[in-house]
């Protein structure tokens, strides 16, 4: 028969098993890593965070992640940090590399799961910074089902060049007037040199700014936490705050199958179609409610296209970025204007224990006079910029952003290649003209 050896605390719903006479040896390896009588006797807590020194969108998380440890302490938990992989979208793209993006997410979510539960973490904080970061933490947070939040590393701050705002798509832009002969290498070079000036996800409506705003609009991260921009203070105090916040979720037992739930995805479509989301928030939010058990549909993406209107000027159809929504009231601002116009489910639970609505009473509504969100009798389009699309060349569906598009069908030659670098080579060579339709195939 076993004998307990530390004390009864609810909260070790899964460290337990360390707790017995013949676990001496398990908790010998962990004494190692500075656990002491006093630490067996609270809940561990994993941090698991996708630092990586190859992109800006993650250089800073391993810090974040020591922040967020601070905030497990303060609550009375036991925290341990861990690391995964990322694939930046923005430096594979047009490369080989790019063959490993969507992979990752699936590698981000498995690894999160074998840590977690091979070390049997009663709850958990998970960072992310890049696009695949997002959906990988949640499909993990989906699948394990015990306390956890998500934490986003913040938006970049914009660039600027000659008093201009400027970002990554600026330097993409300067790469096509260069080829037209309207740029000269070295402008180019001084917006590569000024666009990103420091960590932070890509400042547009981007996937990482959509999945993190996707994120914190279900639930499951804290309220106002996806457009605090990498470098404020804000986002420092959230990323501690979700330290305390997940052992919060673990005092009430609260999982993320009590927030997950259809109502909560059918507000993250709305919110993605009202500030244009990317076209990978169709991909990403399928297979984070199939590992919730939620059903959900490419059909489904289509009912709200038809019924929510497209509000936010943000980049890459708009002239702002991510950080303009925050200096206006952030997303938080945006969801207290749709839910007060009856777009949004505001009885919903979240992971701060509290529903929607009660969250955004602590919030402003949006800034009085601000361009970033046009109000709903005078949208920026008058249904949502995702559309599902199906025929011959997609039969299962296709989805196609329109925000910023004024032609609503197009008949052309098609010019087919087989990778991007080919694409690649034929835009530059001039070899794509007007009206011509460009088809890259085998790329997903």
């Amino acid at each position: 028969m076993e004998e307990n050896i530390v004390s009864e605390n609810n909260m070790k719903h899964r460290s337990s098993v360390y707790d017995s006479m013949v676990k001496s040896p398990n908790r010998a390896m962990l004494r190692a890593t500075g656990m002491t009588d006093d630490s067996f006797e609270k809940p561990i807590v994993g941090v698991i965070s996708t630092w990586a020194e190859n992109t800006p969108c993650n250089i800073h998380l391993h810090g974040f992640g020591q922040i967020a440890k601070e905030g497990v302490k303060d609550a009375g938990a036991w925290p341990v940090q861990f690391g995964t992989i990322t694939v930046a979208d923005g430096i594979a793209m047009g490369t080989p590399g790019m063959r490993f993006s969507l992979t990752s997410r699936d590698i981000i979510a498995d690894s999160i799961e074998a840590a977690m539960g091979g070390h049997n973490v009663d709850a958990f904080v998970a960072i992310g910074g890049c696009d695949k970061n997002m959906p990988g933490s949640m499909i993990a947070i989906a699948n394990m089902d015990i306390p956890a939040i998500f934490a986003y590393g913040g938006t970049i701050a914009p660039g600027n060049l000659n008093g201009k705002d400027i970002d990554l798509v600026s330097v993409f832009e300067g790469i096509g007037k260069w080829n037209h002969g309207d740029m000269t290498a070295e402008e180019v070079k001084e917006l590569e040199c000024n666009a990103c000036p420091g960590p932070g996800g890509c400042g547009g409506m981007y996937t990482a700014n959509t999945m993190a705003t996707a994120i914190e609009v279900m639930g499951m991260s804290l309220p106002g936490s996806s457009s605090h921009p990498a470098e404020s203070a804000e986002k420092k105090a959230d990323i501690e705050e979700a330290g305390r916040a997940v052992v919060k979720m673990l005092e009430l037992g609260l999982k993320p199958s009590d927030i997950l739930t259809r109502e909560a995805f059918e507000d993250a479509i709305t919110v993605t179609m009202a500030l244009g989301g990317s076209t990978n928030a169709t991909l990403h939010l399928l297979a984070i409610a199939h590992a919730a058990n939620v059903d959900l549909t490419l059909e489904d993406f289509n009912d709200f296209q038809e019924r929510v209107p497209h509000l936010a000027d943000l980049k890459p159809s708009g002239q702002y970025v991510f950080q303009d929504l925050y200096n206006v009231g952030g997303v938080p601002a945006v969801m207290k204007y749709l839910l007060k116009n009856g777009f949004l489910h505001g009885d919903r639970i979240t992971c701060t224990g509290k529903t929607v609505a009660e969250n955004l009473e602590a919030f402003d509504d949006l800034t009085p006079g601000q361009k970033v969100i046009m109000p709903l009798e005078n949208p920026k389009r008058a249904d949502g910029p995702l559309i599902i699309l199906k025929g011959n060349l997609a039969p299962e569906g296709a989805v196609a952003k329109v925000s910023g598009v004024k032609v609503r069908n197009i008949t052309g030659p098609a010019k087919v290649f087989d990778s991007e670098e080919d694409a690649i080579e034929a835009v530059l060579s001039d070899e794509i003209v007007d009206g011509d339709v460009v088809v890259v195939r085998f790329v997903g």
